[in-house]
């Protein structure tokens, strides 16, 4: 079985259920999977073979979702441009998987560099398809059906970049066993019913998108939106009866600043679902308070997509979960791992390692970073944690990360779930900085809600009384804004290289 064909399990489900809407239309799985099959058609007459790198690029989309499955129906590897990213961005990405075919958004096509790669538009900017579109080729190619291409679990599905967040993005291959464990854990851990209603609110070239299959495979509804604005996604949860989002934790923050948003009532939502980044213990308590107890979230990197672990809505109810990413999936193993390769025991921290069939094939062109990351089987995520006595794991930090200052080690993420705790903080990153006495010293960069006002001093104070002075940032930075990438997830290196200079090693 190929992860593509939840879609048409779906189609045997609900043939004349609506698999996909927007603003103005609306799809049932029959109409979909026809649309899907003319445009593999189209592009199996394009290129020769199966196995050729497709690139797409655009916003959410009934078009864009259309040109990825056809491409994973066709056989061939998608990979995703970045819709908000420059044409230095995205000019890398293209030379490094050299796409035979590029499908965009006309509005993006300042943002990349053209190649010798014929070129297809998903979303026409003025509304009248060219001639070579998405619609076009789906209309011209109505009476043909793609010839399904025999491949093995290890072929690959994709080629996806890793976030950037801490260095330059690694081109990740993704084969089809890959993509299949992940629909594997979801289904297994998270209970998607054939009314569940999903909104597209973060790019389907990310996360988001992990969520297209397994919704499929249950006969379940896609509700695309183009733009992430934050009045218009709680109007979707409050009418348009969604039941499952996944969103990164800014723009959970986002939702919670929204004008009324505690008076307002979501009768629908079973599982909002948050990642790609951690989020303290106090805003999910926040998050639940206001959205009730829906909130739930899954651990993963590019590596081993989206369901390393997972923790659901009513694991929450617990308080010991609120700072836990879960236990491990059911189809990877997961386990602690000390700096001599030695497995550890519940409650010692060190690396998360990683195996199964969720982890990837390896870095595209890339042995030298393959064989650093995957080392006797075991994928090493970088992530620093550990797992308590009933098996839920902990993330501390990125190993990166840790500050080690004056022979002690200070986890970021422990300062920076005190920090949030004060009420006029936003959010914050804490980092280390080089210093003459300490090796490294403590320091933060802080974001303060819209209109609240607090002393650097203030902070400091507040975390040494709960953390004491090892762990409390020996200088805070008050910002007004954080570096984020397009998924609105805050660049710590951008943050520590602003601040991390030369000059101010001297000892504080």
């Amino acid at each position: 079985m190929l992860p593509v064909d939840c879609l048409y399990r779906g189609l045997s489900i609900a043939p004349d259920g609506i698999a996909v809407e927007d603003e103005t239309r609306r799809l049932t799985y029959r109409e979909l999977v026809a649309k899907v099959e003319a445009l593999a058609g189209a592009y199996q007459a394009m290129l020769p073979g199966s196995q050729n790198v497709i690139a797409t690029g655009g916003k959410n989309t009934i078009e864009h979702l259309i040109a990825i499955l056809a491409i994973y129906v066709s056989g061939n590897i998608w990979t995703a441009l970045n819709p908000r990213g420059g044409p230095v961005d995205n000019d890398a990405l293209i030379a490094t998987v050299e796409p035979t075919l590029i499908v965009a958004d006309e509005d993006m096509l300042d943002r990349f560099t053209p190649t010798a790669a014929p070129l297809v538009i998903a979303d026409p900017a003025g509304g009248k398809a060219p001639k070579e579109s998405v619609a076009a080729l789906v209309e011209r190619y109505a009476e043909r059906r793609a010839a399904r291409p025999v491949l093995e679990p290890t072929d690959l599905q994709s080629i996806k970049f890793t976030g950037g967040s801490t260095g330059r993005p690694k081109a990740v291959m993704l084969p089809y066993r890959t993509q299949n464990a992940v629909i594997a854990n979801m289904l297994a851990h998270f209970p998607f019913t054939a009314d569940e209603v999903h909104l597209c609110v973060a790019p389907i070239t990310h996360a988001v998108g992990t969520y297209i299959l397994p919704v499929f495979a249950k006969g379940g509804r896609h509700v695309m939106m183009r733009k992430p604005v934050p009045a218009l996604v709680l109007e979707a949860l409050e009418r348009r009866g969604v039941t499952l989002l996944f969103l990164a934790p800014t723009m959970i923050y986002t939702l919670l600043a929204e004008p009324g948003v505690a008076e307002r009532r979501y009768p629908a939502l079973r599982h909002m679902i948050y990642g790609a980044a951690s989020m303290p213990a106090e805003k999910v308590r926040a998050a639940r308070a206001v959205f009730g107890p829906v909130i739930e979230t899954s651990y993963g990197q590019t590596e081993a997509p989206q369901v390393i672990s997972a923790v659901t809505a009513a694991e929450y109810d617990d308080e010991r979960n609120l700072a836990s990413v879960g236990r491990p999936c059911i189809f990877n193993r997961v386990e602690i791992m000390g700096p001599d390769r030695a497995i550890l025991p519940p409650g010692e921290t060190g690396e998360i390692v990683v195996r199964g069939d969720l982890v990837m094939k390896g870095y595209y062109r890339n042995p030298e970073a393959t064989a650093a990351a995957i080392i006797d089987g075991w994928l090493h995520t970088g992530d620093v944690g550990y797992r308590d006595e009933r098996g839920y794991l902990f993330i501390k930090d990125r190993l990166k990360d840790v500050v080690i200052t004056g022979g002690f080690n200070v986890y970021p993420a422990d300062v920076e779930g005190v920090l949030v705790r004060h009420p006029a903080v936003y959010e914050s990153v804490v980092f280390g900085v080089a210093d003459d006495k300490w090796g490294e010293r403590v320091e933060a960069a802080v974001q303060l809600r819209p209109g609240a006002t607090a002393e650097p001093a203030e902070l400091a104070a507040f975390v040494k009384e709960r953390l004491g002075s090892v762990k409390a940032p020996k200088i805070v930075h008050l910002v007004e804004d954080l570096p984020r990438n397009h998924l609105g997830k805050v660049l710590r290196r951008e943050v520590r290289a602003r601040f991390d200079r030369p000059e101010r090693r001297q000892a504080v």
